[in-house]
């Protein structure tokens, strides 16, 4: 028996009819006849007497009406609560993020967002790259932004927004605003802690270039982009940092960039899930955004 069976019962109950109510489901009579048989054979009784042209429910057809009439508006109501669900993306978005997207993109991106799901809140869970990867991996996490492919085969990376590292300086201390990778690598340097996808990148392309990060003259380590930025404005060193992360500090020249006149720094952010996991509608919702909104960033 299913619900399908029982709209069929029902109409044929309702017309006294196996025409009519195979005109009204648009389903031939033998279709109608094998539905109400099958019922006929399950609950082991006649539903429907027939004399000559005419049905006459039997008693059983009276029961199995009351009841199927019920069960068929209770599939109804479910239908049209999920359906209602699907509509309005409601609920908590708890998202993974790598210090640069979580900190400079996440909040614009939140902001579109919750202006077409006003009923939705976040929680972003800022981490190192290496960790967001981690606590996808381990299911603690649905969704997460980085800033480096970890290698993590449970991983999906999905290409997000494309990021220019660049090397910034306190303005008294640069001398000159553009400078060979070679001069650059005598200077004193603040890095970001291991696991940093900033600290990974900067590493991939130093070493694309033959410059081995033991060979730095290393100031400081610090371990988050915010402590790296306090480093440089005091003159302890120059960094590799985000030109996201940077900008209000160029803008109000706080910070001077360094162009350097032989190598270009640029990377992408990834979009990190599980490939074993089915994102919910609201996360799959919001990643859709997420990508639709890469292009304004």
């Amino acid at each position: 028996m299913d619900i399908h069976q029982l709209r069929v019962f029902t109409s044929v109950f309702k017309n006294k009819s196996f025409s009519k109510a195979s005109e009204e489901l648009h389903l031939t009579q033998p279709t109608i006849s094998n539905h109400v048989k099958a019922l006929e054979g399950e609950f082991g009784c006649k539903l429907f007497d027939r004399l000559g042209r005419t049905i006459i429910p039997t008693k059983e057809a009276e029961i199995l009406f009351n009841h199927s009439m019920e069960l068929i508006e209770k599939a109804s109501a479910i239908k049209e609560a999920i359906g209602e669900i699907r509509k309005d993306v409601t609920g908590k978005l708890i998202v993974g993020a790598s210090t640069i997207p979580g900190v400079y993109l996440m909040p614009r991106i939140m902001k579109e967002f919750q202006k077409r799901h006003p009923s939705t809140t976040f929680q972003i869970l800022i981490s190192d790259s290496r960790g967001v990867v981690e606590s996808v991996s381990k299911h603690e996490l649905l969704l997460g932004i980085v800033g480096a492919q970890l290698g993590n085969e449970q991983i999906n990376y999905l290409p997000f927004v494309e990021d220019e590292l660049i090397v910034v300086s306190y303005p008294s201390r640069a001398g000159k605003n553009r400078m060979t990778l070679k001069e650059l690598v005598k200077l004193p340097m603040i890095l970001r802690e291991e696991g940093s996808g900033t600290r990974n990148e900067t590493e991939k392309f130093l070493e694309s270039k033959g410059v081995s990060i033991d060979s730095l003259k290393v100031a400081g380590i610090f371990g988050s982009t915010d402590a790296v930025k306090q480093a440089v404005k005091a003159g302890l060193g120059v960094s590799v940092l985000s030109k996201f992360a940077v900008a209000d500090e160029l803008q109000h020249k706080i910070l001077d960039e360094i162009k350097l006149t032989d190598v270009e720094m640029k990377r992408r952010f990834y979009i990190v899930t599980h490939k074993k996991r089915t994102l919910p509608r609201l996360y799959e919702t919001f990643l859709k955004h997420i990508l639709s909104e890469s292009k304004n960033l």
